[in-house]
């Protein structure tokens, strides 16, 4: 399916869609976002009618139910100019399922088109959308750090390179490479509850090439993925962890706070 088309976003006002599970357990990482957005000079709104964009439902296969929530969704984001979110999975469900989910519904699949090309990943909006690869970014000490691409992000929005190409410019960051960084941590939302073993084996795997990684930290684009690894970290006491990569670009605008 191809994507709907987007015009520049530049000089829009953003609004933020923070998600689910960084609203309810991540919030840090949610005002990790903004402080990064507001870095950059744009002024971010968030409307306080957001809820889920209804991905879980609709991977379940209640569409019915999912589009309920998705309108919702439209209801609250039907006047931004931009939305940006740091999700990869949640980013294409608005940009890849929308328009179909919504293809019959003469009240909103207009709207639908219109918020589908209207919504950003967080790194790709920095990189793609602004046309801004360095952000003069410090971490106060060097850290190392490989990258665990998200399933939806990668396959639906082939997210990746953008979040690469900030970190890589961070002055104290050195990215290294991650075996298997697109093979799947396991998680997949409902995937982890209805298959749990098969679900566990994934995990497994991927904590393997982890801990003989030389990174000190992973970096990933969506907090689902953040926790089942670090659920699987913390159980078999490891010191390394995974962070969202707003944290990061985060950390390192302190970093260069801090420098001054």
């Amino acid at each position: 399916m191809t994507l709907p088309a987007r015009q520049s976003p530049q000089g829009r006002r953003v609004s933020f869609f923070v998600t689910c599970i960084m609203d309810m357990i991540y919030p840090d990482t949610g005002m990790a976002v903004v402080d990064v957005l507001e870095h950059l000079g744009l002024t971010v709104d968030f409307p306080a009618a957001q809820t889920c964009c209804g991905q879980p439902g609709f991977n379940a296969g209640y569409r019915g139910e999912a589009k309920q929530v998705a309108r919702q969704f439209l209801r609250a984001f039907q006047d931004a100019e931009v939305i940006v979110t740091a999700s990869g999975s949640c980013a294409a469900m608005v940009r890849h399922e929308y328009p179909a989910l919504f293809a019959d519904d003469p009240q909103w699949a207009a709207v639908a088109r219109r918020i589908a090309a209207s919504t950003w990943e967080l790194t790709e909006f920095i990189v793609e959308g602004l046309g801004m690869t360095d952000l003069n970014l410090r971490l106060p000490q060097r850290q190392t750090f490989a990258f665990h691409d998200a399933c939806h992000g990668l396959r639906l929005l082939g997210l990746g390179g953008a979040a690469r190409t900030l970190v890589e410019n961070i002055d104290n960051a050195v990215v290294v490479d991650l075996p298997e960084c697109d093979v799947c941590c396991g998680f997949g939302g409902l995937f982890s509850v209805k298959m749990p073993e098969v679900s566990s084996a994934m995990l497994a795997k991927k904590l393997q090439f982890i801990e003989a990684s030389a990174a000190e930290t992973i970096i990933t684009g969506d907090v689902s993925c953040l926790t089942q690894m670090n659920g699987g970290l913390a159980r078999q006491q490891s010191k390394k962890r995974v962070c969202h990569v707003a944290e990061v670009l985060a950390q390192g605008l302190k970093g260069q706070q801090d420098g001054r």
